[in-house]
């Protein structure tokens, strides 16, 4: 019995060690400047409005400029199009690994100001970082529309 416990915590340290290395190597990757490429909608209509982070419409912030500064997890992005507010907005970040070792990572989001202060006190977001290589990184949400799962995918590529 004594050796069936130690194996199991044994097996529980590797693999919460294991999940911090990937949790700090996908903080390195995402750090630098990305491109907000396309946001589709698999499986769903591509014609639907869509608003996401603070009620922004998703064509503008299809082909936004993001920046992740990975030593401070702080960043920002820009939104951009025609009749799109293009001000410049903060957010603090982190990768959560809580349930690596079912292999899923989630990016926890949260909008600040200017100084990364929360205004929202202790809302943010939670999107599953489902792709992350050095060029290329793709979040995703699934959300409740009409009672049916709506997914939706957001591509990026690094600048």
């Amino acid at each position: 019995m004594k050796k069936i416990v130690v194996l199991f915590l044994s097996i529980a340290f590797l693999v919460s060690c294991g999940s911090a290395k990937v949790v700090n190597e996908a903080r390195k990757t995402m750090n630098g400047d990305w491109q907000l490429t396309s946001i589709t909608y698999p499986g769903n209509a591509q014609n639907v409005k869509v608003s996401l982070l603070d009620n922004i419409p998703a064509q503008c912030l299809e082909n936004s400029t993001w920046v992740f500064i990975s030593n401070n997890n702080t960043g920002s992005y820009q939104p951009s199009g025609m009749d799109c507010d293009s001000n410049t907005r903060f957010f603090i970040w982190s990768v959560d690994g809580t349930n690596a070792a079912m292999g899923n990572y989630d990016l926890m989001f949260k909008p600040t100001n200017a100084n990364h202060k929360s205004e929202m006190g202790n809302l943010g977001y939670r999107l599953n970082l489902t792709n992350l290589t050095a060029n290329q990184m793709v979040w995703e949400q699934t959300v409740q529309f009409e009672g049916k799962p709506f997914t939706i995918r957001m591509n990026f590529n690094k600048i």
